[in-house]
């Protein structure tokens, strides 16, 4: 019987025993009570950080003051916090969508819906080393770019194609989207970024992407749209590249990073639709329209089809930079987009990074599909006739709670930059995830021993407790909230001249300044975190009693984390971390 089966094994008598509350240790413990709170186990093993259970509790002001109340309403975004760049398919019965993940893995979210509405995580695209170039040494920002994910009916196949900035444009494939998917594929005469397939009636394949202007640059940011043929027989491409568009709707204009380009063909007519204008505030989605794949393709002349950027900016609970859209027919018959956008809070920053929305599409008397025009507002909430809304979405204020009794974690966590398996442990300690003390710092831009989460509310509440007993001075381990190699903020504990210590450090490019410290009495091993965030601000508070608080400090700013002062692509992520302090 190996480790793992004995594991799981005694995991099933403890939750028999409905002792899963607190973790129950093998020899490098000695075992706690449940109600023994305030005399937590001894660590006998050094540097290793266990964390007994992760709550992550949204607490947003709009969704407390703005019910659901008919079955078929729900929230937008439809994926709160950090999933940029959706993209979403369908066999004509499911429908797939993913996401954005730069360094973190696994790569690529795979989310499963039968309504578009109500959505439920399924996997992983890229779960593996193997699909995953190295992201050692890229910035957070780095890694997978824009995946986009399509059905070709012809041979019954799903493809996603994406850029992995280290290495190049890729693809995978399965006609399985709920198991494994192939080895990547390269494409390295695919220039450039953001490649998506098209799949003809015809049985034809096309590699729609943005790409330079081959030294021909006429601005800072001029870029444009090309296309290929690909043959899914061999899983290559065919013949030579042609521009379809140069720089964007219009060139006289100097428009900047015409991107994320998808084509369909609807009503006999092709359409190629992309992103222009940033992923700031001016970013907005346009549309053209040809004759054939490989033909010349004309802008709408209504263009942007989607945008938000001719709204003031001090308008109440403002949608902003939307963009990066993907259409989808449903099975009724119908059209709607998903797209990017993002939300700050009081018309100030946003922590949540890039989030995915939806919308329904509407057409023009000429044929033409659009989301919004001049002024439109994109609506938080939205109804979709016929589809009644589940018990537990992925929008709103809701509650997740892991008490790590699972041999691997739950989908909704990530590293970075590779699996860490050598850093963290489900079975070391049944009921407890454990980390090692790593001499890798999440500053670096390698893989440290941090097990995180999105933040997808303005305001939320994690709470979690951990086993420490720190083998010296250097050995730190606690609650991370990290945007970036260089703007993080830690709540950790560690050991000082003697004493236990807890204390909240900002890091930043310039290294580590300590915001608050609190002398813990005595040498428990176990203690709680708090974190608090008010939307502007966040709290920090520790227990070494059962939910009895105290305020380490309060009021820190979060819009240090916020991607209008770090920049980049990624939203703010928090979760367990330890280290040594070198």
């Amino acid at each position: 019987m190996n480790k793992r089966m004995i594991s799981y094994l005694l995991s099933l008598l403890l939750l028999i025993g409905n002792s899963l509350s607190s973790c129950s240790f093998n020899e490098g413990w000695v075992k706690e009570k449940k109600d023994a709170v305030a005399t937590p186990p001894v660590l006998i093993g050094k540097s290793v950080a266990a964390f007994d259970y992760f709550n992550y509790k949204g607490e947003d002001d709009y969704y407390k003051d703005n019910n659901l109340t008919d079955e078929s309403s729900f929230y937008n975004a439809i994926l709160p916090g950090w999933y940029s760049d959706p993209s979403v398919c369908s066999n004509g019965e499911d429908y797939f969508l993913v996401t954005s993940t730069f360094v973190y893995y696994p790569g690529v979210p795979l989310f499963h819906s039968k309504d578009l509405i109500n959505w439920t995580q399924v996997g992983h695209v890229l779960d593996r080393p193997s699909q995953l170039a190295n992201f050692q040494g890229q910035g957070t920002s780095g890694g997978i770019f824009a995946p986009a994910i399509s059905y070709n009916p012809h041979n019954k196949t799903y493809y996603m194609i994406t850029t992995n900035v280290g290495a190049g444009n890729f693809f995978v494939k399965t006609q399985d989207p709920f198991g494994s998917w192939s080895e990547p594929i390269y494409l390295p005469e695919v220039g450039g970024i953001d490649p998506s397939f098209f799949f003809d009636e015809d049985g034809r394949a096309y590699i729609v992407n943005n790409d330079g202007m081959d030294g021909k640059e006429l601005y800072d940011g001029h870029r444009s749209i090309r296309i290929r043929e690909f043959d899914p027989a061999t899983d290559k491409t065919i013949g030579d590249w042609k521009m379809l568009v140069n720089g964007g709707v219009n060139l006289a204009e100097k428009p900047i990073w015409i991107e994320g380009p998808h084509m369909y063909k609807i009503n006999g007519k092709y359409f190629l639709m992309a992103a222009e204008g940033g992923t700031g505030p001016d970013h907005r989605e346009v549309i053209f329209s040809g004759d054939s794949p490989m033909g010349v393709f004309t802008p709408w002349d209504k263009n942007p089809i989607l945008t938000q950027k001719y709204l003031p900016a001090d308008r109440p609970n403002p949608i902003t930079c939307a963009g990066h859209a993907d259409l989808i027919q449903t099975k009724e018959g119908d059209w709607w987009a998903v797209f990017l956008a993002c939300r700050p809070i009081n018309n100030q920053f946003e922590n949540l990074g890039r989030e995915t929305f939806i919308i329904p599409v509407k057409w023009s008397g000429d044929g033409f599909p659009y989301m919004t025009q001049g002024e439109d507002l994109i609506p938080m909430i939205l109804k979709r006739k016929g589809v009644t809304r589940a018990e537990n979405t992925t929008f709103g204020n809701f509650e997740r709670n892991d008490h790590f009794n699972a041999s691997t974690l739950g989908m909704e966590w990530i590293t970075l930059r590779a699996p860490a398996t050598d850093l963290y442990s489900l079975t070391d300690n049944v009921g407890c995830l454990t980390l090692k003390c790593s001499d890798i710092q999440a500053s670096e831009k390698k893989t440290p021993a941090f097990v995180a989460r999105r933040v997808q509310h303005h305001k939320f509440e994690c709470v979690t407790k951990m086993y420490f007993d720190p083998a010296d001075e250097k050995d730190q381990a606690g609650v991370l909230l990290y945007k970036d190699d260089t703007h993080q903020y830690f709540l950790s504990v560690n050991d000082t001249n003697e004493q236990r210590t807890v204390s909240l450090e900002k890091i930043s490019d310039t290294g580590s300044e300590f915001l608050a410290k609190d002398v813990i009495d005595g040498k428990n091993a176990s203690i709680q975190f708090k974190v608090v965030s008010r939307g502007l601000s966040f709290d920090f508070y520790y227990a070494t009693e059962a939910d009895k608080w105290k305020m380490l400090c309060e009021n820190i700013d979060a819009g240090y984390l916020s991607t209008a002062q770090t920049g980049g692509f990624t939203g703010t992520t928090i979760g367990m971390y330890a280290m040594k302090n070198n």
